[in-house]
């Protein structure tokens, strides 16, 4: 069960502040906590506390930042009933994909622990010509400073993770704001981060209006953002961030390529989760799935009969597959497209239907492709089926998009899978899964719209460090 309320964390501390923020049980629409909520005076107390706290955690030497991080690892897994049932509430996810969130939260920050202790540099050699001799060059890395992260309601906690964590690891100070729909998972975080011996000041997770929290992004004591959400907000933030570097993982429309070859049994099987676990709202849920014409008929019967058979309802349920969005408004949205798609010559083969934010996984086929529901970020229990004639025109509709996340390829031709490593114009190519196949150690991100930069730990360790050089002069 959720408390009765909880704080934000500014400066390390938990403040009950006020109970502004309402967070709704996902699922029956009822209040489940209220959450303090900050204005603008406190997101700017909370950068100057970051600010004044990052020499302190600069000084932290490797092992202590690994000794922080291995805490959080042991607490999350006491509580890890707490915060499946937490995301359960507060997300709608059904309590099997809650479960599996936190198990990667935990994952997350064991990586981030190894990786803590690890970050290294290197010798140059800088005796390049005769003017540079008796010169060495050596680098280490430094923290970036103190970082600010803005976390989407998707996956409150693996997500939050995957910023808090590394950041943890390289040395930096943070600001987080997590999202307002889902905000416990961020802040349950916090409270184990207070029982570690980060230095005061080191961290703040504050929920707040998005109208409120232009600090997050215009402050110039803050030297990254890292923004995870959609296109269009994340654009929009990096236009207005200034001099500071900015990752951005932002949406996609995933496509999912069957070839003629691929085990048809294995490829359903793989396919209903990559496009219906929880509920599709994932940037990397399958949308547009390519079958080869020869095995398309076999495939769609299959995949249909699949679908149909989803349990939706009650996300508590360890039986439940389709759970409801995150608000009736999103699964208005997407049902409006679906409606949109059928009336320009769209075929729904399954679902189609809403009750209030519970949409029916849904299937459609010849949905001409400048549709929403074909070329927009689903973002919901939706895939959109066409066949082709060949392996090419499959890769070259799967980069018909303005969107490169990833992509997944059933083939068992190793020159195919090397052809679409080759050519595919997204961040990853997953061969012989879904493009919704990920693990918290490898680099994730996309190109296009679907942002810049990549996620796993070692990489973003990268984006939060700086290269710092020292020359040496040995008189000669």
């Amino acid at each position: 069960m959720l408390k009765e309320s909880y704080p934000y964390y500014l400066a390390s501390e938990a403040c009950y502040a006020n109970t502004n923020l309402d967070v709704t049980n996902k699922y029956t629409g009822e209040v489940a906590t209220q959450v303090a909520i900050a204005d603008a005076d406190t997101i700017d107390k909370a950068i100057a506390a970051a600010e004044a706290a990052q020499p302190a955690m600069t000084a932290m030497a490797p092992y202590e930042r690994q000794a922080v991080l291995e805490h959080c690892v042991k607490r999350f897994q006491e509580r890890a009933d707490e915060l499946a049932q937490a995301l359960c509430i507060e997300a709608g996810k059904p309590i099997k994909d809650a479960k599996g969130e936190v198990s990667r939260l935990i994952d997350t920050f064991k990586i981030a622990a190894e990786e803590s202790v690890r970050i290294n540099g290197e010798v140059v050699n800088l005796e390049i010509s005769a003017k540079a001799k008796g010169y060495q060059g050596m680098t280490k890395k430094v923290p970036i400073g103190p970082c600010s992260f803005i976390s989407p309601f998707n996956f409150p906690l693996n997500l939050a993770a995957h910023k808090v964590a590394p950041a943890i690891a390289a040395g930096c100070t943070f600001v987080l704001k997590p999202a307002s729909r889902t905000p416990i998972g961020a802040l349950i975080i916090g409270e184990v981060l207070a029982e570690t011996a980060l230095p005061k000041g080191a961290f703040s997770i504050l929920p707040c209006s998005r109208d409120g929290a232009d600090l997050f992004t215009t402050d110039e004591r803050l030297k990254l953002l890292s923004f995870t959400g959609s296109p269009d907000v994340g654009w929009a933030l990096k236009a207005k961030a200034g001099k500071k570097p900015v990752v951005l993982e932002l949406g996609g429309n995933a496509a999912c390529i069957v070839d003629e070859d691929a085990d048809l049994d294995d490829a359903v099987e793989r396919i209903i989760i990559g496009a219906y676990y929880q509920s599709g709202q994932s940037c990397i849920s399958v949308q547009r799935l390519l079958v080869h014409s020869a095995i398309y008929d076999d495939f769609k019967a299959r995949f249909v009969e699949k679908v149909k058979a989803l349990v939706s309802g009650d996300p508590s349920s360890e039986d439940t597959f389709i759970g409801p969005m995150i608000s009736e408004g999103e699964a208005e949205r997407l049902h409006d497209w679906i409606i949109d798609a059928e009336k320009a010559g769209g075929k729904i083969l399954c679902g189609g239907t809403r009750d209030g934010a519970m949409l029916d996984a849904t299937v459609m086929e010849g949905v001409p492709k400048d549709c929403d529901a074909s070329a927009e970020e689903a973002f919901g229990p939706l895939s959109v089926l066409y066949s082709f004639d060949s392996y090419e025109e499959a890769l070259d509709e799967v980069n018909n998009s303005r969107y490169g996340l990833q992509a997944g390829v059933f083939t068992r031709d190793i020159y195919k899978a090397h052809k679409a490593w080759n050519e595919l114009d997204v961040g990853g190519v997953v061969i012989g899964d879904v493009p919704s196949w990920r693990v918290d150690n490898m680099p994730y991100g996309g190109v296009k719209d679907s942002g810049l930069g990549r996620e796993g730990i070692r990489y973003a360790i990268e984006d939060m460090s700086e290269t710092r050089l020292m020359v040496l002069r040995t008189p000669q």
